[in-house]
């Protein structure tokens, strides 16, 4: 296998696992969106369309790279109960959390204009934990990587 279809298969390996990403994402804020206080109601619709968006351009580049984009699962397991506002802030801000992480990945495997969309998602990722959270990281993407070997959350069921 040539150099070349080496980094084009790990670009696709990466674009699907931010497809994937995406696709719990915006499971995940429906979630977030059902146990949410009304306060944040319009900080999670944001966040929920700005993954559907996310997640539709992935999969157009997918096809673009001549790959067939992955399905969402039909469910997910999440990481804890989300029952009430509190939960559904903390699910929110490790949604956001998991995003950047599998987007520092597509930073490192792309280039050109889809290296650019994955730098300018992995920080909207990152500035949304931060908004949900109150708290944030040096290096948004790659800290929360530390010993996980897979970071795309909700796991799907």
């Amino acid at each position: 296998m040539s150099k070349r279809n080496s980094t084009l298969e790990a670009e696709l390996k990466a674009l699907q696992a931010a497809l994937g990403a995406e696709h719990a994402a915006v499971y995940g804020y429906g979630v977030v969106g059902g146990r949410i206080g009304e306060a944040r109601q319009t900080d999670a619709r944001s966040a929920y369309d700005a993954h559907r968006a996310r997640r539709d351009e992935l999969a157009r580049a997918v096809k673009d790279m001549g790959g067939t984009p992955e399905a969402a699962s039909a469910a997910y397991m999440l990481p804890f109960p989300v029952t009430d506002t509190a939960t559904a802030i903390r699910f929110a801000a490790e949604l956001e959390e998991r995003v950047a992480a599998v987007y520092s990945d597509l930073v490192r495997a792309a280039t050109g204009d889809r290296r650019r969309m994955a730098a300018g998602a992995l920080r909207e990722a990152a500035v949304r934990a931060v908004r949900w959270s109150g708290e944030s990281v040096a290096f948004p993407g790659l800290a929360e990587r530390a010993g996980t070997p897979s970071a795309t959350a909700p796991s799907p069921t």
